[in-house]
């Protein structure tokens, strides 16, 4: 029972997409490569970053991010690099500028219209209090009196 426990635990964890022949040398170039391509987006995978991702496309960048570190880049360079050659989709956490800006406020700016117009909606939807008659009234006062 613990064999098939163990087993199935082994089966369970993250698939290692970076291959050991893409391993830098120098460990500080090495984790400065997987920080990058954690925050690359594999552009034929949906939400995955490239450092998880075992499509092709993704190895050649996880290569082309290692190559502009060993040429001297820094993190932002390279990331910039990447950017241009393939547009920014390849950020998993897209900048807020530009034409970015405009969906990262749409959500907000949604969600107060909504509640503006549910609070319009729900406050004409009540009925307007009108005073009782005279002989509702009168009506009213005979019951609670009654008791």
């Amino acid at each position: 029972m613990r064999a098939i426990l163990v087993a199935l635990m082994l089966l369970a964890t993250p698939a290692l997409a970076v291959q050991p022949d893409e391993i830098l040398a120098d460990p500080a170039l090495e984790a400065r490569a997987r920080e990058i391509t954690a925050e690359l987006r594999c552009v034929v995978c949906r939400n995955e970053s490239v450092d998880d991702s075992n499509a092709e496309i993704a190895r050649d960048i996880r290569l082309m991010v290692r190559e502009r570190l060993v040429a001297g880049d820094s993190n932002a360079e390279t990331i910039e690099y990447m950017v241009d050659r393939f547009g920014e989709y390849i950020l998993l956490n897209p900048r807020a500028t530009g034409t970015n800006l405009v969906l990262w406020l749409s959500g907000p700016l949604l969600l107060l219209a909504g509640l503006g117009i549910a609070t319009v909606t729900l406050r004409r939807r009540r009925p307007a209090a009108t005073p009782l008659s005279d002989d509702e009234e009168a009506r009213v006062t005979e019951i609670l009196n009654e008791r």
